[in-house]
């Protein structure tokens, strides 16, 4: 009869025999490829086993979320929302700026189309009374402004300047009831006399005889005339000739080419204030100048070679080149000596 509790290996002698299993397997595994495909399929069959082993810790985790994503996704909607807003200011700030770029840049581009020397100015304010047309702007008399001076922006005449501070001026809008600018068709000559109607989008031309030469389309320039305005400059565009018979006056509505009520920078136009008269004494006396600066590098320019010989020639004989000039004076010389004595011969004819 066998006992009912046999006994078997000691503790000691299975774990020694399991350390010895344990390291042949690992040196097999390490050294031979046996194991491998033992390997995959034991991870194929373990593989339920790791699932449920770590579902206790994804549903936790799964709570967990589901109690805090509500706190969380509103202060990460707070969050989005306040990134938006500093993304739309800056995009806006981005586009004002772009805008003043090409403002600019127009202004430039006009500025470099004049002769006339010019001075970029802002607009820093606009008349709160509806019934003037008037801005004012950043430029004063500290800066060369005076009373009258053109004002024009990137596409034409703006207006002028009507009164000026210390550090700013008051500028008057062509569309004013109370301003006219004398102006020519481009297109034939044809003189007017446009005439502002207190809305910033139209002009009028007064006394244009019903048979004129006029039609839509036709560029408005300034003639220059009044000698307050510089001729040249565009000042509107003919938008519609209304014919009434019996009329001896056409009725003409233009559009002013200048952006009177988008336009932020303007120019300031100092043109040539002297008189047809002193222009043409300056031009005369300009001219004289340029003739005589001529004349006197002609004459160095061929008196040159005769002045070289001398200076080649033997120390040894200063006596008998000195009397030489005297007696018989080369024609360059005499050019030379005749050259400046032309401007008085001139005044005594």
């Amino acid at each position: 009869m066998k006992p009912l509790f046999s006994k078997g290996p000691s503790l000691g002698v299975r774990l020694v025999a399991l350390v010895v299993l344990s390291v042949s397997l690992m040196v097999v595994d390490a050294r031979f490829d046996y194991l491998k495909p033992m390997r995959s399929q034991m991870g194929l069959v373990l593989t339920p086993f790791y699932w449920l082993a770590d579902l206790p810790v994804r549903a936790w985790e799964g709570v967990r979320d589901q109690f805090a994503s509500h706190s969380e996704l509103l202060a990460e909607n707070e969050r989005l929302k306040a990134e938006s807003l500093l993304m739309q200011r800056r995009l806006q700030k981005l586009a004002t700026l772009t805008e003043q770029n090409v403002r600019l840049r127009e202004l430039l581009n006009s500025a470099a189309l004049v002769d006339d020397k010019v001075l970029v100015s802002e607009l820093i304010g606009v008349d709160p009374n509806p019934f003037t047309q008037r801005i004012l702007i950043d430029k004063g008399e500290k800066d060369g402004v005076f009373q009258g001076q053109p004002v024009l922006d990137a596409s034409g005449l703006m207006g002028q300047v009507v009164e000026v501070m210390p550090y700013s001026s008051r500028v008057l809008l062509l569309t004013d009831t109370t301003h006219s600018i004398p102006v020519q068709v481009n297109r034939n000559g044809l003189r007017a006399i446009a005439v502002g109607t207190g809305n910033p989008e139209r002009l009028e031309l007064r006394f244009v005889a019903d048979t004129a030469d006029i039609k839509e389309g036709d560029l408005l320039v300034s003639s220059g005339l009044g000698q307050r305005f510089p001729a040249g400059y565009p000042v509107a565009v003919v938008k519609e000739v209304i014919h009434d018979t019996g009329q001896p006056f056409a009725t003409i509505r233009a559009v002013p080419t200048a952006k009177m009520n988008r336009s932020r920078y303007v120019l300031l136009v100092f043109s040539d204030r002297r008189t047809p008269e002193e222009r043409a004494t300056d031009a005369a006396e300009a001219q004289v100048e340029a003739d005589r600066q001529a004349a006197e590098a002609a004459a160095q320019g061929t008196a040159q070679p005769p002045a070289q010989a001398p200076a080649a020639a033997p120390a040894t004989a200063p006596q008998a080149q000195a009397p030489a000039p005297a007696a018989h004076p080369p024609a360059a010389q005499q050019a030379h000596s005749s050259a400046p004595a032309q401007p008085g011969e001139r005044s005594r004819n």
